[in-house]
């Protein structure tokens, strides 16, 4: 990644985390408890404002957590 797209992606992973600061946090504490671990399961809905929800789930995999890494030396 370029520089100038590293800025970029900082500063909007800073407003991301300002606008939703539970995310993070929520990452993180689960980071901390152990269960994002090769085999859980994240499961996620989104809900539509008018009303429609889309659903999903994806098994942790070790190229997963390798990109968690990778991510976190990036701060």
């Amino acid at each position: 990644m370029n520089p100038l797209d590293m800025m970029k992606f900082s500063s909007l992973w800073s407003t991301f985390t300002a606008n939703h600061p539970k995310f993070p946090k929520f990452i993180a504490a689960a980071s901390r408890k152990g269960v994002l671990a090769e085999g859980s399961v994240i499961a996620m809905q989104i809900t539509t404002p008018n009303g429609e929800t889309l659903e999903t789930n994806l098994k942790i995999t070790a190229s997963d957590l390798e990109l968690v890494q990778q991510l976190k030396k990036m701060r």
